[in-house]
């Protein structure tokens, strides 16, 4: 076989995977898809398996995954594998990986799917798939929770036909893999005689066709390499997004460069680790680590000894597809080479045009300008508030903040975290703490996310990927004492999230660098169940040992241990067991209290109160959940509801519509709520806040431990799941459409932030919908005058149409 043959049948390969896995179906193969960079090839092959890699298709439309999932407005990459999972000759099992954030939401797409399909409403796909849930932090707690993940995989791939595997036979197969990947770095040697086009193809070729096959082609272009034409052009090294087509590598050497290496998913750091020979050695957190979960000095050290090594002084690092990992690499990147010259670039999924514009130094065209929006003649108004429990929590907050910054100041540790992220175990230390998710709404009600963007930006930080949450960040480099909201954020000793999404990892490891506070990221897992329950509001808040996995479970009790045990070293505070209990009681009684108010509201006409009232009542002492103060806050929150329902007094005096508004709330403008009251007698009745409060928080518990439901695992039990309520499919969905019927809304308002599941299970409920497709971070006067344009419309048609069709039912 000639060199050139070996490459072209590499090159089908990697282009067409769904033609292979059809030709292995076909030859009788137990054919196995995978979506992710981090699958344990080598064992689904010890088990019989031919995997074979599902990659997006860019050139193909999605009419089917637009159907499920709603129209894309942004990225691309979830509508094209969805696409292909729906195709009706996809009937092979599927594999998904945690490689990004992302894939759990496709899966949990499928997931949800196959529960529709159920009920009669879903579209036909597969109803074979699972998650291997492989964690990435190089813990003793995350190598036990994949010990336990991979047994459920061995068990899963049995039931689905494969076969019982013994160290031995994994082994063997690793034997292969290192094989192939021997000569894969052989060819990586040979460069430029291969292009760097040409290398991506052969690593990806590695996840579709068995070892059997590809190594002999390898073989041939390595050993009659020299038949082929040199590759030509200026040497670059290319970082950034996962390269999961080789469109990009195509457009970038049809400019004259040529890329010599990689730092990405698909790169030769991969192909250069020896695979793991036993199951034992596959629980190891830190094999095959993707970019996503890596951190970004450990991604520019690799970026720094390849261009060493190679001679390499241009440096392209390409976000592909709105990938929000990505951007937050390129700080680390210039700080590691700082002589090296590196172009910034963005490109869609499937179009390089603008990406070659770039490269050639060119401005890419750009669309007309619209003409600018009329903003709102009159000066933005302030929000009126009827209750004393809403203005007394804001004159709380700002007391309390005040002596946060005065405890600081006189030595006290400081802790910011996320809003996902355990806080009741601080409270509990003693230390002081802010909710990273506040103080970005206070940058936001004080007009200063523009300077903090631009803060940001004057760092090489991205100003525009997960945004809200890198407002403590901003915080970190802004010295005006002057312009810093409420006086500024202090500096703190401790920072701590949830891994949540692709872009926190590089948020608080630059939040750490800046700042020297000591940051823990808690893994973020995902429950690969193909059922789950879906009226969690009734069953986590008592049956939360019986609903959720004891793996997970486990896995974040270790972790807060862990914590626990970093903060008592560090401060000296030690951990009060006896205060603990204290502080779980405490926030339990403060959830009840918004449940009542929850339901109250939901129950009464006309509403007590709207949004302007209900968020701050509750999201000020929510950040101070395990307190007194927040408890008898929401106690008062609900007595004074209770009073103004009991006289009849409602957000309006004569209520003719109900709304919920489905997203992050506008903090910035609280008034844009209170609009509607004024004009059309619509209010606002339902948000997030207040009904998440009445049902995410609340975990009982046996104080001595007894059963399994100790406090610290019911603390475990609030915070694993923090989120999925909001935006994952079989969570989100359900629970929205209960609350929309139980609050007898007639319309939703949504946020680009929304869950697509949530908008076609509440249209398919009957209720109305308007999505809006703004980001409640980056509104200005502008884009408020279009939504109040749209708002007005959809209150006037549908929302007035299904309001009297109610009335006339009634009576």
């Amino acid at each position: 076989m000639s060199a050139s043959s070996a490459l072209d049948t590499i090159a089908a390969a990697y282009r067409d995977a769904e033609g292979v896995a059809a030709r292995l179906r076909a030859e009788g193969c137990a054919v196995l898809r995978v979506i992710g960079s981090d699958a344990p090839l080598p064992l689904l092959r010890a088990a019989g398996f031919a995997p074979v890699r599902m990659a997006p298709r860019p050139e193909m439309a999605t009419p089917r995954a637009d159907a499920l999932l709603g129209p894309s407005t942004g990225r691309r990459r979830a509508h094209h594998l969805v696409e292909l999972l729906l195709d009706p000759a996809m009937t092979d099992p599927v594999l998904f990986t945690r490689a990004d954030a992302e894939q759990a939401q496709v899966f949990s797409a499928i997931r949800e799917n196959a529960r529709l399909q159920g009920l009669g409403l879903g579209v036909p796909g597969p109803r074979k798939a699972t998650l291997l849930d492989l964690l990435h932090i190089d813990r003793p707690s995350s190598r036990r929770y994949n010990e336990a993940r991979l047994a459920q995989l061995r068990k899963w791939l049995t039931a689905e036909g494969g076969c019982a595997f013994t160290d031995e036979d994994l082994a063997r197969e690793a034997d292969t893999a290192d094989a192939v990947n021997a000569l894969l770095c052989d060819l990586d040697a040979l460069r430029p005689r291969f292009s760097g086009t040409q290398m991506l193809q052969c690593l990806g070729a590695s996840a579709i066709l068995p070892p059997e096959e590809l190594l002999p082609l390898l073989r041939a272009l390595r050993d009659k390499s020299a038949s082929l034409p040199e590759a030509t052009g200026r040497p670059v090294l290319l970082a950034g997004s996962p390269q999961e087509t080789d469109l990009h590598y195509a457009a970038i050497e049809a400019e004259g460069l040529r890329i010599v290496g990689e730092v990405q998913d698909w790169g030769m750091t991969r192909a250069a680790r020896p695979a793991p020979r036993t199951m034992a050695e596959w629980t190891d957190p830190a094999y095959a680590v993707p970019a996503a979960a890596a951190q970004s000095a450990a991604l520019a050290q690799q970026a720094l000894e390849m261009a060493g090594r190679r001679g390499i002084e241009r440096i392209l690092h390409l976000t592909v597809d709105g990938d929000e990992a990505a951007p937050w690499t390129l700080a680390a990147l210039r700080s590691a080479l700082p002589s090296h010259e590196i172009l910034a670039l963005q490109s869609a999924l499937g179009d390089t045009g603008e990406l070659a514009l770039s490269l050639r130094g060119e401005e890419p065209p750009r669309p007309a300008a619209p003409k600018p929006q009329t903003a709102p003649s009159t000066p933005r108004l302030r929000s009126r508030k009827v209750l004393q429990a809403s203005a007394s929590s804001g004159d709380y907050q700002r007391a309390w903040f005040a002596s946060v910054r005065e405890q600081v100041a006189q030595g006290s540790p400081f802790a910011v975290v996320n809003a996902n992220a355990p806080q009741e175990i601080l409270r509990a230390l003693g230390v002081p703490f802010v909710v990273n998710q506040w103080w970005a709404s206070i940058v936001a009600a004080k007009q200063q996310s523009g300077r903090y963007r631009r803060l940001l930006r004057g760092r090489n930080y991205p100003t525009d990927a997960e945004a809200y949450s890198a407002q403590g960040l901003a915080a970190a480099l802004d010295h005006d004492a002057e312009q810093a909201p409420w006086g500024g954020l202090p500096r703190p000793d401790f920072v701590q999230a949830i891994a949540s999404s692709d872009a926190t990892p590089g948020i608080f490891e630059a939040w750490a660098g800046e700042s020297g506070a000591a940051p823990y990221l808690y893994e973020r897992t995902v429950d690969p169940r193909w059922e789950i329950e879906t009226r969690w509001w009734d069953a986590l808040p008592h049956r939360w040992d019986e609903v959720l996995e004891p793996a997970r479970l486990d896995l974040l009790v270790s972790e807060l241990r862990d914590v626990i045990a970093a903060v008592e070293k560090r401060t000296g505070h030690p951990f009060d067991e006896t205060r603990f209990v204290e502080v779980m009681n405490l926030v339990n009684e403060q959830e009840e209290y918004y449940r009542k108010t929850r339901d109250l509201i939901a129950r009464t006409v006309p509403a007590p109160i709207g949004l302007v009232d209900s968020m701050p009542a509750t999201m000020v002492p929510q950040w101070h959940r395990g307190t007194e103060w927040a408890r008898d806050a929401a106690r008062a929150l609900y007595e004074e509801v209770a009073a103004r329902a009991a006289e009849g007094l409602g957000a309006v005096a004569e209520e003719k519509v109900r709304l919920m508004w489905v997203g992050r709330g506008l903090w910035s403008n609280t008034a844009f709520y209170q609009k509607w009251e004024d004009s059309h007698g619509a209010v606002f009745v339902w948000s997030m806040y207040l009904s998440l409060a009445a049902d995410g928080y609340i975990r009982s518990f046996d104080a001595d431990g007894t059963g399994g439901r100790d406090p610290l695992r019911a603390l475990a039990a609030r915070f694993l799941t923090m989120g999925d309520e909001l935006r994952m499919p079989s969570w989100a969905a359900p629970w929205h459409v209960h609350e929309a019927e139980t609050h007898s809304v007639h319309g939703a308002v949504a946020l680009s932030d929304a869950d697509p599941f949530v908008l076609r299970a509440l249209a398919a409920a009957g209720i109305p919908v308007l999505e809006l497709g703004v980001d409640n971070y980056a509104l200005d006067r502008a884009d408020g005058a279009d939504l109040e344009a749209r708002i007005a419309a959809f209150i006037e048609g549908p929302c007035m149409q299904m309001a009297e069709a109610r009335r006339k039912a009634v009576a």
